[in-house]
């Protein structure tokens, strides 16, 4: 009995290291999705793999959503059940080495050789938008004797439909960039380091360069006479609307939520603010370096700060701050020929406002010519 009793001992032994082996097998053949990604007691990350036919290409993003695990004990799940969060947290990588380009216009800046570049991040199926620049202040390639460049960058489209009216819009104007990452408010800290990137690699012979969002009236002249001034630096240089001592929002139900695990500081380093910042072209490259140190996070303009700390480089103020506005409720309230940037909102009021300041440009000109033929 004492010999059966140790075989079968034994063969219980020998059955459940089958069994582990063979998990741990199972498991090891489970694809990495990255290595970045941890799994804890408190949380779990899933990965979900999207995919989308772009020209006859299929092009597959992935992206991660913070899950929280509630334990349980029932028989079908001895371990955990995940439910999604009611805000959930997308986890990405910011660092453009992670993207290519679908369309591109790498030598651009070669045959134009431009002073300043503009660069505007726009979600693709915004057409009108794209348009109302086109038509206005995007359309100076010339100002003060210097070549201006405005360009669009956007990611990826709903589908092959909406792909191939990009490409014919693409052909047209030969203007738009686009990345392969999913373009989403979430992921404006990898389109803003994908301009950096850009701009670093395609477009080092600029001496400015802009990140200008969609809705915005710039006043081209007034950046130019402001780029020109002796006292502008021309290395290290970046400025806009600057924001000071501003906290992390903490509230989840908040569109600029950060969470800890993301940026755990209370407060942002000085930062300017995203809807149109002008910085020197020396910057694009070292941003990009720094983006390799610098944790990333769903505020991208605050983001660019935090990589500005860590190179050590202060955003300056500008010389006129007032020329740096936000929301302007009545334009026609407003001397629109002063500013450098305002928020208008929409494609109809960036022409709204341009007209409003070509008007002005136009009777100030028929005035000045009527004084002196007097």
């Amino acid at each position: 009995m004492g010999h059966v009793k140790q075989g079968f001992v034994v063969l219980v032994i020998l059955t459940s290291l089958v069994f582990i082996i063979a998990y741990v097998y199972d498991f090891s053949l489970m694809p990495v999705t990255h290595t970045l990604t941890w799994f804890n007691i408190a949380k779990q990350t899933k990965l979900y793999n999207v995919s989308e036919e772009l020209s006859g290409k299929k092009n597959v993003w992935n992206f991660l959503i913070n899950q929280t695990i509630q334990t349980t004990t029932t028989v079908e799940n001895p371990i955990a059940s995940v439910s999604t969060e009611p805000k959930s947290i997308l986890q990405y990588i910011a660092h453009p080495s992670n993207y290519h380009f679908i369309l591109d216009e790498p030598d651009k800046c070669s045959q134009w050789d431009p002073f300043l570049v503009f660069m505007v991040p726009v979600a693709a199926h915004q057409v009108e938008a794209r348009n109302a620049i086109r038509s206005t202040w995007g359309n100076e390639s010339s100002v003060q004797g210097k070549a201006v460049l405005t360009l669009f960058l956007v990611g990826l489209t709903g589908g092959p439909e909406a792909q191939q009216k990009l490409e014919e819009e693409s052909r047209q104007h030969r203007d738009l960039v686009q990345s392969n990452f999913v373009d989403s408010y979430f992921n404006l800290t990898i389109k803003t380091m994908v301009i950096m990137d850009w701009l670093a690699t395609c477009c080092s012979q600029a001496n400015f360069s802009m990140k200008v969002d969609s809705d915005m009236y710039i006043n081209v002249e007034n950046l130019m006479s402001l780029l020109l001034a002796p006292n502008t630096p021309r290395e290290n240089y970046i400025t806009g609307y600057l924001m000071w001592d501003r906290p992390v929002v903490r509230r989840k139900n908040s569109k600029w939520y950060v969470p800890k695990e993301l940026y755990p500081e209370p407060k942002y380093p000085t930062y300017v603010l995203g809807m149109g910042y002008v910085f020197s072209n020396d910057l694009p490259p070292k941003i990009v370096e720094a983006s390799e140190a610098i944790k990333p996070f769903n505020m991208e303009d605050a983001y660019v700060g935090a990589c500005l700390k860590w190179l050590g480089i202060n955003p300056s103020g500008p010389p006129n701050p007032s020329q740096f506005r936000t929301y302007i409720k009545d334009p026609k309230s407003q001397d629109l020929s002063k500013v450098i940037t305002a928020i208008a909102g929409s494609p109809e009021k960036v022409v709204k406002f341009w007209l409003n300041v070509k008007g002005h440009e136009q009777i100030n000109h028929d005035s000045k010519n009527k004084d002196e033929q007097d």
